[in-house]
């Protein structure tokens, strides 16, 4: 299995863990901003679909059109990036989100499976913000799946508190 294709398995593997939770809670409770955590499901949600966009399509192969016209990443930069998650209540349908994340990722896979092993190394795209993390487009991807694991787990705490404990197929001992 060469780099590429490691990366391409890990990326998937960090979208299927983060769909199982999100299919795992209910819309009603996607709003819902528990004290503890300070964040809901609609802002995790929308975070990942600018994140994934930043870190797996736009600093790997520029501007993707066909998501800019399909998703307004201007206003959910705003919102997702730096606003608040009590700001977004309300904003969203969960529906649109979710749809949005799996447009999101389906392009975020096919531009990583695009690659070569070569253009791992290739330095990013530049944007008007500086990646925080990566200096490559290897270092970026390998962030994407990172930061995605890390949002899959604020909603894995998330799910407990708003609806209930995701067992992760696990049999549960009785």
């Amino acid at each position: 299995m060469n780099q590429v294709e490691i990366l391409l398995e890990q990326t998937k593997g960090a979208y299927d863990w983060t769909n199982q939770l999100l299919n795992s809670i209910p819309h009603k409770t996607w709003d819902t901003t528990p004290a503890i955590i300070e964040s809901n499901v609609s802002w995790q949600v929308g975070h990942l679909i600018v994140s994934l966009y930043y870190h797996s399509i736009m600093v790997i192969a520029g501007h993707n059109m066909y998501i800019l016209g399909k998703i307004p990443l201007k206003e959910y930069d705003i919102l997702f990036t730096a606003g608040e998650p009590d700001k977004v209540v309300g904003k969203i349908n969960p529906k649109v989100l979710q749809e949005q994340l799996n447009l999101m990722e389906l392009k975020s896979l096919e531009i990583i499976q695009s690659l070569s092993k070569n253009d791992l190394e290739d330095k990013l795209v530049p944007t008007p913000i500086s990646h925080p993390i990566a200096k490559t487009k290897f270092e970026a991807l390998d962030w994407n799946i990172k930061h995605t694991m890390w949002h899959c787990g604020q909603l894995g705490l998330l799910k407990r508190v708003v609806h209930e404990r995701y067992d992760f197929g696990l049999n549960k001992v009785k």
